[in-house]
């Protein structure tokens, strides 16, 4: 049996994750799930933390049944905090499951371009202040967590 493989994106609000898991989901080829937009589909507040957290909880059960038959899974979360993707990289190897993590990287001012840009269309509104709010709760990893995970195929 084919084993599936996780892929985690890091990154704050603006950084590609979008972008990026996009292009994974279209390239392997994989699932790509993402939480802002399944709260707007489903018209909930995308602020309501409740609200997220039991989504990203269904969206991680059902990341996993995925992975049991082998699929290749893209989870956009943002992952800001070490523990997070130290939680979901351990389950996923419990279950035979590769994970990959990519670390989206850019600069305060290219964020806020990006974000400034990106609002325009009509996604999760950010504002300066609130990345400015966010930057510093955000834990990038280091070499020795990418460490850590499987290497792209």
């Amino acid at each position: 049996m084919t084993l599936g493989r996780l892929i985690l994106l890091c990154g704050l609000p603006g950084s590609g994750k979008t972008t990026l898991a996009r292009r994974l989901a279209a390239e392997r080829p994989a699932l790509r799930l993402c939480p802002d937009e399944w709260l707007a589909h489903l018209g909930l507040d995308p602020y309501d933390e409740q609200a997220r957290d039991r989504l990203e909880r269904q969206l991680w059960r059902h990341a996993r049944e995925l992975l049991r038959l082998g699929q290749t899974v893209v989870l956009e979360y943002g992952f800001w905090a070490r523990a997070e993707r130290d939680e979901l990289r351990l389950a996923a190897r419990a279950m035979g499951a590769a994970v990959e993590l990519h670390h989206l990287d850019a600069p305060l001012e290219e964020l806020c371009r990006r974000l400034d840009r990106r609002d325009a269309w009509g996604t999760v509104p950010v504002t300066r202040d609130l990345l400015e709010k966010w930057a510093p709760l955000f834990e990038a990893p280091d070499e020795a967590e990418l460490a850590l995970y499987d290497e792209p195929p």
